[in-house]
């Protein structure tokens, strides 16, 4: 049975790599840029065919990426349908559309997951645990919170992950009370995982029946707080908070996939929410291997009215290139240990 988990999540790994790559793929058919090779994976080649519009469809061995091909990205070419040969902003579409596709397919997902619930979590404490420390820092039944330090809150997934994320430490809690609102420094209990703490949030809330106005608004900040999540933890790697351990490559994305998948269909579904997201916000961080990198060469070009030089984008991406993958090698050299 562990075995079928492990093909599924690959199947769900390599998925999500498609529809990344299908964004550009669509885009660049549409302002009919000439296109070589659509790959899914990296490395020798598996399976390899060239269709009828004269696109070689390539299935390669390592399951970390993929790419379409276009002639004329990268390098010089007398075709008139180069990509490089096309106006900044259909070539800015064709680079954004994969990010774009990814993040959107996990907004559907998360939308479907929503419509799954009966009711919805509020932000009106109904009820708080036996020694609430957040109950005894002044805190009341009926209080509705709007924000968690600096952050508003309107629905109880982004409650509970704004606790979570920032309760470990004494934080502001806004509220409102009996129409007035105010603001009082709250403490939380922890919990430890993996050396890291994480807030305990420590009272219930108010339900909320299902509606069109609440699977609406509940859809919307779920999905929103979903792609916070993935940018926060980008940010908290950089400032240390988590460290090289807790970064996984396509091994450990594999078995956190399998993981979700057993303990029930929500589980296994959100985490291709957040996979789907983490590939949107991934491939939009300003390295010049990634879209994102790309993104900034063309926003330069539209604003300056003139490329960035070749030579300058083509060393600056396979610099990065290589750095993107001695990172995945290291990382997934880490996965494989931590296996055994």
């Amino acid at each position: 049975m562990e075995i079928l988990y492990v093909i599924l999540a690959l199947l769900v790994f390599g998925f999500m790599i498609l529809v990344h790559e299908l964004g550009h793929f669509l885009f660049a058919k549409l302002f009919k840029v000439e296109i070589n090779e659509f790959s899914i994976g990296m490395g020798p080649k598996l399976f390899s065919k060239k269709g009828r519009d004269n696109v070689q469809y390539s299935l390669r061995l390592f399951p970390i990426g993929g790419y379409v091909a276009m002639e004329g990205e990268g390098e010089e070419s007398d075709n008139p349908n180069a990509f490089y040969k096309k106006p900044a902003w259909q070539r800015f579409v064709i680079v954004i559309a994969g990010a774009f596709v990814n993040l959107l397919v996990g907004s559907l997902i998360m939308t479907i997951l929503t419509l799954s619930s009966p009711y919805y979590g509020t932000t009106i404490i109904a009820e708080f645990s036996e020694n609430s420390v957040s109950e005894a820092c002044g805190l009341e039944v009926g209080d509705e919170i709007i924000k968690v330090g600096n952050v508003r809150v309107h629905t109880y997934d982004e409650l509970s992950y704004e606790i979570m994320r920032n309760g470990y430490a004494p934080v502001d809690i806004t509220f409102v009370r009996k129409g007035e609102e105010y603001t009082k420094e709250v403490t939380f209990d922890t919990s430890i995982s993996e050396g890291i703490s994480f807030g305990k949030m420590d009272f219930k809330v108010l339900g909320e029946r299902k509606s069109f106005s609440s699977v609406c608004k509940n859809a919307f900040y779920s999905t929103k707080s979903a792609i916070k999540m993935v940018w926060d933890s980008l940010i908290d790697l950089i400032i240390g908070r988590y460290g090289f351990e807790h970064v996984s490559g396509p091994i450990g994305v594999t078995g956190a996939i399998s993981q979700a998948a057993q303990i029930s269909p929500y589980s296994f579904f959100y985490m291709i929410v957040i996979i789907s997201m983490n590939l949107g916000v991934f491939n939009l961080l300003p390295i010049p291997a990634l879209d994102g990198g790309t993104l900034v060469f063309l926003i330069y070009e539209m604003i300056f009215k003139k490329p960035v030089p070749r030579k300058f984008e083509s060393i600056s991406k396979a610099i990065t290139m290589v750095l993107l993958l001695l990172l995945v090698i290291v990382v997934t050299f880490k996965d494989i240990v931590n296996l055994f």
